[in-house]
């Protein structure tokens, strides 16, 4: 099934889709879709509801970041070979873990502001991992089923923050509105094989990034159980898993970045699409 939060910011309600890709009221099942709905008797109650019975939800609502709740967003940084090569960096040996503030969480379809200061804002299409079941020192052979489902993320970073500020890169990738998720989370089963499901991101109607999650380096399964031997994964926890290549950092003969006006379109094969118009900063945009 596919699990989804939408209306206006901060006023959410909990929907699913019908058979026919229309949003469906859960707000008389459940009062939001929370860590609580991601696994067992929670999730079972939701599938044992038929869409059909619920009300339909009439016009175009803005959709929220599908879950409430999150407590992590952790992120795995050059897991497509050609990702890193284009970024001229080795092939990491072992997962590279980094963390995105949850303050950046937005809906898929919110603007993306340039943050003050920034001139290398970039764009990554991602696949991004749902945690359901606490995992602690989980195996290889159980991670998926700790996996509550799957969804789209634009793992929207700020290069110059990232890697010419000292430290480490969760700069470049934590600042507000850098965290586009959804449209919804797509349970496992549905799903199907996660390792077959082809990516794209355009950028002003071009195409510039076009993947395959069969080419990660750390495929879902060996990122969940590599992550929980560093920390415990909690349901409702996000991992966003590296992008293909074609991000503006990757650009010849050079780079080039996000300005505002551009508009990002991305998705990936059985998670739904977003589409992001980029925006300055500015004090008004402070919460």
């Amino acid at each position: 099934m596919k699990l989804l939060r939408y209306g206006p910011k901060g006023q959410e309600k909990p929907g699913t889709l019908d058979v026919e890709g229309r949003i469906r009221d859960l707000s008389g099942v459940v009062a939001d879709i929370t860590p609580d709905q991601l696994w067992g008797e929670g999730l079972a109650a939701l599938k044992a509801v038929d869409p059909a019975t619920l009300p339909l939800v009439e016009g175009q609502p803005r959709y929220g970041v599908p879950v409430k709740g999150v407590r992590k967003f952790i992120a795995i940084g050059l897991n497509f070979a050609d990702h890193a090569a284009e970024s001229n960096l080795p092939i990491p040996a072992e997962p590279v873990v980094f963390t995105k503030a949850v303050s950046c969480l937005t809906g898929p379809n919110d603007d993306v502001v340039i943050p003050r200061g920034s001139e290398k804002t970039d764009w990554e299409v991602e696949l991004g991992i749902v945690i359901g079941r606490r995992a602690s020192y989980v195996e290889q052979a159980d991670a998926l089923d700790h996996v509550a489902g799957y969804v789209l993320i634009n793992d929207v970073s700020e290069r110059a923050f990232q890697t010419e500020r000292g430290g480490t890169w969760d700069k470049g990738k934590g600042c507000d509105t850098f965290g586009p998720v959804g449209p919804w989370i797509v349970t496992t089963d549905e799903v199907g094989d996660v390792q077959t499901l082809d990516m794209w991101l355009d950028l002003n109607g071009k195409r510039m990034q076009i993947g395959n999650t069969r080419t990660m380096i750390f495929g879902v399964a060996e990122i969940v159980a590599y992550v929980s031997q560093f920390m415990t994964l909690e349901p409702g926890d996000l991992i966003t898993t590296g992008t293909p290549p074609g991000v503006g950092l990757g650009q010849k003969p050079e780079p080039f970045y996000l300005k505002a006006g551009d508009v990002m379109e991305l998705g990936i094969e059985k998670l739904g699409s977003q589409r992001q118009s980029v925006v300055a900063w500015s004090k008004d945009l402070v919460a």
